[in-house]
């Protein structure tokens, strides 16, 4: 907390990579579930995606492939597969990201930045910023044209998960000018994370002090931490988490607005990708986001937000 990391607009091309929680992803490391046949079929169909977009010749136009499921699929596991087939020539990036590249940039930068890469990886694709949505159509729309592949990854929310795949069919909808690039594949079964309902594990505060200062952790005030994050831009938020390894929060309770859960939401993103591991106290981390907002608008950010902290959470 009270970090005010500045980040180059020139580095943050740069940083367009794998984070650490899928540095071992590969297609040899993804683990389809036999009673979902869906997953064997996307792990092939990312492969073969994968091999295309090497051996094709950039005066094509760029294809894409659409990655849809529910929490906890493998669908992010697949994306960092991919990329890490493809190598350096390879761009990785939550929809965030690459909308913070834009703005840092400016379109036409963006643009020429990334069409350098042989494939754009985006994880995450949001559709719930209609100015953002158009914003990364275009870019899309202008990266295919110049011969790049695409790969997009949304989560699609349990309930609806069987009919009619709505995230998917918002996705084409949301992007219509650019989604016959996109193939769609869609990807079932359960949070690989977690078997039945998301289980939290909480500590008193002295446990969390104890643990953070055995494993050389960082201890903070989560209303202290949920407010400091007013004052840091979520494109510098993997700066602002960097070198911590273990993260202690004390007096856990409900985020007060919607501001404030979106912010913890991009927090919680980029701690997952850097293997941080938690440890709270107060309140269970499953308790955060009010009912209404997990009934809202936002919800599947929140359940996907629930879903990595419980992970994160988990004893060793």
């Amino acid at each position: 907390m009270g970090r005010r990391p500045v980040v180059e607009a020139k580095d943050l091309v740069g940083q367009l990579t794998i984070p650490p929680h899928f540095f071992d992803a590969t297609f040899d490391t993804y683990r389809p579930d036999a009673a979902f046949p869906s997953q064997a079929l996307a792990r092939d169909k990312a492969r073969a995606f994968a091999a295309g977009a090497v051996g094709r010749r950039r005066r094509s136009a760029g294809r894409g492939l659409y990655l849809d499921g529910g929490f906890g699929v493998g669908k992010t596991h697949l994306l960092a597969a991919i990329a890490e087939s493809v190598g350096p020539e390879s761009a990785f990036g939550t929809f965030v990201e690459y909308t913070h590249l834009v703005g840092a940039l400016g379109f036409a930068q963006a643009r020429a930045s990334l069409s350098k890469f042989r494939v754009v990886c985006i994880d995450e694709f949001e559709l719930d910023d209609p100015g953002d949505t158009v914003m990364m159509a275009r870019l899309m729309r202008e990266l295919a044209e110049a011969g790049v592949a695409l790969v997009a990854t949304s989560n699609t929310l349990p309930e609806s998960l069987g009919q009619g795949r709505f995230a998917a069919a918002d996705f084409a909808r949301e992007i219509q000018s650019v989604s016959k690039v996109f193939e769609v594949v869609s990807i079932d079964g359960p949070d690989y994370r977690h078997r039945g309902e998301l289980s939290f594990e909480m500590s008193t505060e002295g446990e969390a002090r104890d643990v953070v200062s055995r494993w050389g952790g960082v201890l903070e005030s989560w209303p202290d931490l949920v407010a400091d994050l007013a004052n840091v831009h979520p494109s510098r938020l993997g700066s602002y988490v960097e070198g911590v390894r273990w993260l202690g929060l004390t007096d856990v309770g409900a985020v007060a607005d919607q501001s404030q859960a979106l912010r913890v939401v991009s927090l919680v993103d980029r701690l997952y990708d850097a293997d941080v591991r938690v440890v709270a106290a107060g309140s269970s981390l499953g308790e955060i986001f009010p009912q209404d907002m997990l009934a809202g608008g936002y919800r599947k950010k929140y359940f996907r937000a629930l879903s990595r902290l419980a992970a994160m959470s988990e004893r060793s």
